[in-house]
């Protein structure tokens, strides 16, 4: 893959931390701390960033299951969560090779509309059933979780990223 100048050589990521880091940003999503509407979804970060950077290992399936743990778990709408994890796996692993090339906060301004999206399938699932609107904050969610796309890349890339100074073992 051809990468953009100034971009450090990552190692490959080890599969036992995508899944650890799935499970923990699930974990995140369920600690009781109350669902207000403007709390940023951070499966739904996580599951967008493997979707980028590991496209081959996390997709659309992986996408599906994490969603239908988190309807169970909040008792709502079973595949609610399903489908918007979903089509935000999808639409991430379409952009994910031109989202790449752009710095980390650039990506998160490229992400915004996919978080906008999720939240809208969300929205219009909940309110197709007869649940009630949730108010102006619900705009809130997809922005913060934009906000926190720069926090998770530095996060999740610092197991992958090189030692600064090369010796005589690692030609690289």
């Amino acid at each position: 893959m051809i990468m953009r100048p100034g971009q450090p050589l990552l190692l490959p990521a080890n599969p036992l931390f995508i899944w650890i880091s799935l499970i923990l940003a699930m974990m995140v999503n369920m600690l009781p701390v109350g669902r207000t509407p403007w709390m940023p979804d951070v499966l739904a970060v996580v599951i967008v960033f493997w979707s980028v950077h590991q496209p081959q290992r996390i997709g659309v399936v992986a996408a599906f299951l994490f969603g239908l743990a988190v309807d169970v778990h909040q008792a709502s709408l079973l595949g609610q969560h399903a489908l918007a994890y979903t089509t935000l796996s999808y639409f991430a692993i379409t952009i994910h090779r031109r989202l790449l090339w752009f710095t980390v906060p650039s990506q998160s301004v490229q992400v915004l509309p996919l978080f906008v999206a999720a939240h809208a399938i969300e929205l219009a699932i909940r309110m197709i059933a007869g649940g009630a609107f949730p108010g102006p904050w619900f705009l809130l969610a997809p922005v913060a979780e934009a906000a926190l796309w720069p926090v998770v890349s530095v996060l999740l890339l610092l197991p992958q990223r090189r030692a600064p100074d090369p010796d005589e073992n690692r030609p690289l």
